[in-house]
């Protein structure tokens, strides 16, 4: 994995990049002091995570994420202050560390932030009456439908689940939706599509499939309870 470290403060530069060159597979490509230099490393340069301060002068890391856009890098911010957890997550970030920075808790945010990485699809490219493909890098990888427990929106990316593990697509749910077979598929919240054969249980306004709870949304209920014939 390649980063870079955007931080205005010289001490926890430095304390990130220590830390990082002590993980094997994580390189540092470089550290900048304010987001607008970050800005213009990435304008030339592929990166695959951020280590992003929030509080900065000039530009701050939430504005330079949502600058960013579609393309972005996996994102861990690194702050002093709690009040902009819900402000980042609903970014879609990896993780949230608030400063002093523990070795332990730099290492859980990279496993974070690798499994992302590592999972993330670019595109569906194709589907038929058993299964879909999507593009990984130059490979083209295929699941079938039978293995998908539901597919879940997160910001610029679609998360399909199975048993074993996800994989993180770059495109929209409803374009997932659209390739998703209506009779074995149902959308039961904005953010989510469910398998109805993997449903197990429901429970206080949740369905339970496989261990994992998805959330029912009001609106779609009513046409859930009438799929699964519900008595």
């Amino acid at each position: 994995m390649t980063t870079i470290i955007i931080d205005d403060n010289k001490i926890a530069r430095t304390t990130m990049k220590q830390l990082a060159t002590q993980i094997d597979d994580l390189q540092v490509l470089g550290d900048f002091s304010n987001a607008m230099e970050g800005y213009n490393f990435l304008q030339k340069h592929q990166v695959d995570l951020l280590l992003l301060d929030i509080e900065m002068p000039g530009m701050t890391g939430i504005e330079l994420t949502k600058n960013l856009g579609a393309d972005k890098a996996v994102i861990i911010f690194t702050t002093s202050k709690r009040e902009y957890a819900v402000e980042a997550f609903e970014l879609s970030v990896a993780d949230y560390i608030l400063k002093p920075i523990t070795p332990v808790r730099f290492l859980q945010a990279i496993d974070k932030a690798r499994e992302i990485i590592e999972s993330k699809k670019t595109e569906i490219q194709s589907d038929n009456d058993e299964f879909i493909f999507f593009r990984d890098s130059n490979i083209v990888r295929r699941i079938r439908f039978d293995e998908i427990l539901y597919a879940e929106a997160m910001g610029d990316y679609v998360k399909l689940y199975t048993p074993q593990k996800f994989y993180a697509i770059h495109t929209r749910l409803v374009e997932v939706e659209k390739r998703l077979p209506q009779h074995q598929f149902i959308r039961v919240h904005r953010s989510y599509i469910v398998a109805v054969s993997k449903i197990d249980t429901i429970q206080d306004g949740a369905l339970v499939l496989h261990g994992k709870s998805v959330p029912v949304a009001d609106a779609y209920r009513s046409s859930l309870n009438k799929r699964m014939n519900i008595l």
